[in-house]
């Protein structure tokens, strides 16, 4: 109960501040009531999906309590800063004038708000406002395709133009929307890849969450098959299961509904794909992550059959692995591919420019391609959204990735 009432204290400060902006432009009362009544009623949504709500049934009700209060959340601490600042002026000039104007300025020593102040203010304010709503009702699907083409000097001569397809973290228990879900389906099918490559988190917690999606995920066809890996999610580490035997059964339901869908699951395992006399080496490890999540990932067993002078293509869920053990691994991953970060589902991107995301102070790695030592990574932002209903500039991401034999030209 303590958290709640420190949680109400601090918005309601946050919100005091921010009505200053509001009432300052404003001249009308029922707009002002507005304000307070639009306010109470997010803020006691929120309270009421998510008091006492443990993660097994958090729904699209309680993603939205939660989307809807960012969305009045953050512009208002915008406000809530700018109005400060005033105040840093305001206040000592209330001060000067009480000790040099005394009873003469009769108890008024605080000067008035400037309008134009507080019309910035709220100018700057809408911009977040704006973009987190548009987040919530289209930024979610609003899916990008994304082209790579890298190139390898030891590549094999059968695979130069090969091209796969990337995705990740489909979070399948928070899809709001079929038809969306279906379009980004057929544009995966259009990029016609040789091979589609899934890199973990097909569901928020429970297998069953991917059931009614499973016919639109099976239209998925790649000509030289589709692969996968398991991502933290996937699991069921995030719910209280009545048993170990039924956070078990629910493991071995994803892995079937995997299969019914069409992914060959690599669980530390490997496939060979071959064109030609030659080979490439599809490796998928399940997951190992830094900082508290699973390290079921094993790299070693996972290439104990592979020569080290194969071709190889890692499949592992979180990018801290390929910083922690695959970049020096003398076996040489020549590309590695992960998601897990969602780029956090917010940031700012000019595609080839320029991309931030506060993500970037958790993950070196984030989102995108990099190279260290002669090999790359991708790491994919993400095909579904989780707990926040939105995404605000890092859009849902489909990979393309045609290898090339040879140096890149300049």
């Amino acid at each position: 109960m303590l958290r709640w009432i420190i949680f109400i204290l601090i918005f309601g400060i946050i919100d005091v501040y921010a009505y200053q902006a509001f009432k300052t432009v404003s001249k009308s009362n029922w707009l002002n009531i507005l304000y307070w009544v639009l306010s109470l009623l997010v803020i006691g949504n929120f309270i009421y999906r998510l008091f006492n709500l443990n993660r097994d049934d958090f729904g699209n009700a309680h993603a939205y309590a939660f989307g809807f209060l960012i969305a009045l959340l953050v512009p208002k601490i915008m406000l809530l800063m700018i109005m400060f600042a005033e105040d840093v002026f305001r206040v000592p000039h209330a001060i000067y004038r009480y000790f040099t104007e005394g009873e003469v300025a009769k108890g008024n020593y605080m000067p008035s708000r400037r309008a134009f102040i507080s019309k910035i203010a709220l100018g700057i304010a809408a911009i977040p406002f704006a973009s987190i709503l548009y987040g919530i009702y289209r930024g979610k699907y609003n899916y990008k395709v994304l082209k790579y083409t890298l190139h390898f000097e030891d590549l094999p001569d059968a695979f130069d133009g090969y091209k796969l397809t990337q995705i990740s973290d489909i979070h399948s228990g928070s899809f709001d929307n079929m038809e969306k879900v279906d379009y980004a389906v057929g544009l995966i099918n259009e990029q016609k890849s040789d091979v589609i490559l899934f890199t973990g988190d097909m569901v928020n917690n429970k297998a069953t969450e991917m059931k009614p999606y499973m016919e639109v995920f099976g239209k998925l066809s790649a000509k030289d098959g589709m692969y996968s890996v398991l991502g933290n999610h996937d699991y069921g580490d995030y719910v209280r299961w009545e048993s170990e035997e039924a956070k078990n059964q629910n493991l071995e339901d994803l892995k079937l509904v995997q299969k019914e869908i069409g992914f060959d699951l690599l669980l530390n395992e490997h496939r060979f794909i071959e064109k030609n006399g030659e080979r490439i080496a599809i490796v998928g490890v399940e997951n190992w992550g830094a900082g508290g999540f699973k390290k079921a990932g094993d790299l070693r067993k996972a290439s104990s059959q592979i020569q080290k002078n194969d071709f190889k293509i890692l499949m592992s869920h979180d990018p801290s692995h390929w910083e922690k053990e695959v970049i020096k691994d003398d076996y040489h991953y020549h590309l590695t591919l992960s998601g897990h970060t969602h780029g956090m589902q917010f940031g700012i991107e000019i595609p080839g420019w320029f991309k931030w995301s506060p993500v970037k102070w958790r993950y070196k790695y984030w989102a995108g391609i990099y190279e260290e030592l002669g090999q790359y990574i991708n790491v994919n932002r993400g095909f579904g959204y989780l707990a926040f209903p939105g995404r605000v500039g890092i859009w849902p991401e489909i990979t393309v990735i045609e290898l090339k034999k040879g140096t890149k030209k300049a």
